[in-house]
């Protein structure tokens, strides 16, 4: 049996495409999060690629952060982007979940100074099971904190906030007084629409975790 052949336009269509490497933005150190390959560098403005936090800090407790940035434009080889959200690695989440305990959810949205929106999912996990009023007012906890640090940060130092844990940190200790939690996490962010051009460069994830 005869060996199938390339076609020759196939072959040249390959030859077209060249590796673009994917930079993080500042807030992330603009570190090399990947490369992506096209035969156009236009095709590659829109593209999201995924990573984890443990890639850009060299964390291994942060394995389970998922990053997801899209690439807004190019210079030269190289693809730069925007933070357009996280989640929680799903076997993390389930880890959490424990026999005889309450899980309280919450999803709210935010404002940034620089007018940047983001959705965010905030979970919280009890010792014990809760009452609905109990879930409410932890509920209402999570909403005021998330309201207070919308107007206080630019959207890179919030993506830091919500990605190292900080805002969950808030809401715990301010949560705790209301009933014993075990332990609360933003397990989602989501960019829903971009503001103004960003005034001020945050610290890197690796900087900040110092």
């Amino acid at each position: 049996m005869s060996e199938q052949k390339t076609p020759a336009k196939l072959k040249d269509k390959w030859r077209q495409k060249k590796w673009y490497v994917v930079v993080a933005p500042a807030a992330f150190g603009n570190v090399e999060i990947g490369k992506t390959l096209s035969d156009d560098p236009q095709k590659l403005v829109g593209r999201v690629l995924e990573t984890t936090l443990y890639n850009i800090t060299d964390d291994f407790s942060l394995l389970h952060v998922k990053l997801y940035f899209r690439i807004t434009k190019l210079e030269g080889d190289k693809a730069y982007t925007v933070f357009t959200g996280h989640d929680l690695a799903r076997d993390y989440l389930r880890s959490l979940v424990r026999r005889g305990s309450s899980r309280i959810d919450g999803i709210f949205n935010m404002t940034t100074k620089d007018g940047y929106k983001v959705r965010v999912g905030i979970i919280a996990l009890s010792t014990v099971r809760t009452k609905s009023s109990q879930k409410h007012s932890i509920r209402h906890l999570m909403e005021d904190t998330v309201n207070k640090k919308s107007s206080q940060f630019l959207y890179d130092e919030l993506a830091q906030q919500l990605v190292l844990g900080k805002i969950a940190s808030e809401i715990y200790n301010a949560a705790k007084s209301v009933y014993p939690l075990r332990k609360i996490e933003v397990r989602k962010s989501e960019l829903v629409s971009i503001g103004a051009p960003q005034t001020a460069t945050a610290q890197t994830p690796a900087a900040a975790t110092q």
